[in-house]
């Protein structure tokens, strides 16, 4: 295809996937992440691109309660820099955002729904947001925002809900199941899903800010039970009934605008997703 793309933070979970995707689609991919600097101070230089996928940032949220500040330096800061390079290049841009919108006051929440900071990482990523609208508005540029809902799959880090749930079941030494609260409810998408949204998007060119998830919600105990019933084994859940500060109850993606644009719904359920996930661990475990 002979485009050039640039891919920021392709060492992460989603970042991964992606750079698969596109290297394997042909595309030209240039990886930017820690390896080569930092993003909020590293001269960018990546000649003769056509577009850059923005994932570079930092996202364990319990750690911006304790510590915000980094996080406001490189999802902020670190996408101010990347907008301005794209301004000067004349490149578009993907930028991947999160869920910014609080608890919802509607079910299923749209991309109308207005925006609220829950904690000092979605802030981080609100600001960026309003950078992108403000240079897709004063410097005519392309910019599409996505916001994806709780992305899953093979190969997320361990303190993330599902890959937490299946290493206590899967780990001999444990006897049962700790949690801190069985009834928040998520609107989970399977990772290959987010990835064939991205890439759909961006072939054509749809430079707008889209919902990206499945449009089901799953409680926490949903969850284990589903993981349970894949593996084929289960044990008991101890759980601390600790309500984090500022949770959301439940969520649900209204994924009506990318369907509407570019036809994309997602096509692996969630019990499919598990069981690939578990899938993983066959070899040695199951």
């Amino acid at each position: 295809m002979g485009k050039k793309i640039v891919i920021t933070g392709s060492d992460g979970f989603i970042g991964r996937v992606l750079t698969s995707k596109l290297i394997e689609k042909g595309y030209a991919i240039t990886e930017f992440n820690l390896n080569h600097g930092d993003i909020t101070k590293t001269n960018l230089d990546f000649p003769g691109i056509d577009h850059i996928f923005h994932l570079a940032g930092k996202t364990f949220i319990p750690e911006s309660w304790v510590n915000p500040v980094p996080f406001f330096e490189v999802n902020a800061l670190g996408t101010l820099r990347i907008l301005e390079f794209c301004r000067k290049q004349n490149v578009s841009l993907t930028y991947i955002s999160a869920y910014v919108y609080g608890i919802p006051r509607y079910l299923p929440v749209n991309e109308d729904h207005p925006v609220s900071p829950f904690n000092p990482y979605t802030h981080s990523k609100i600001v960026a947001e309003e950078l992108c609208e403000f240079y897709r508005k004063n410097h005519k540029m392309k910019i599409a925002v996505i916001r994806p809902f709780n992305i899953y799959g093979p190969g997320q880090s361990d303190f993330f809900l599902i890959p937490l749930i299946i290493g206590q079941l899967l780990d001999k030494s444990k006897k049962f199941i700790e949690l801190q609260d069985l009834s928040p409810k998520r609107d989970y998408l399977y990772i290959d899903d987010l990835i064939d949204a991205l890439v759909l998007l961006f072939e054509k060119n749809k430079f707008d800010t889209y919902n990206i998830g499945s449009g089901i919600s799953y409680s926490v105990k949903e969850i284990a039970d589903c993981i349970f019933k894949q593996a084929g084994i289960s044990k008991k859940i101890i759980t601390a009934n600790n309500i984090r500060k500022n949770e959301i109850p439940d969520v649900v993606a209204d994924i009506t605008k990318i369907n509407r644009d570019t036809g994309w719904k997602p096509k692996i359920s969630f019990e499919e997703g598990i069981r690939r996930i578990l899938h993983r661990y066959s070899a040695t475990i199951l």
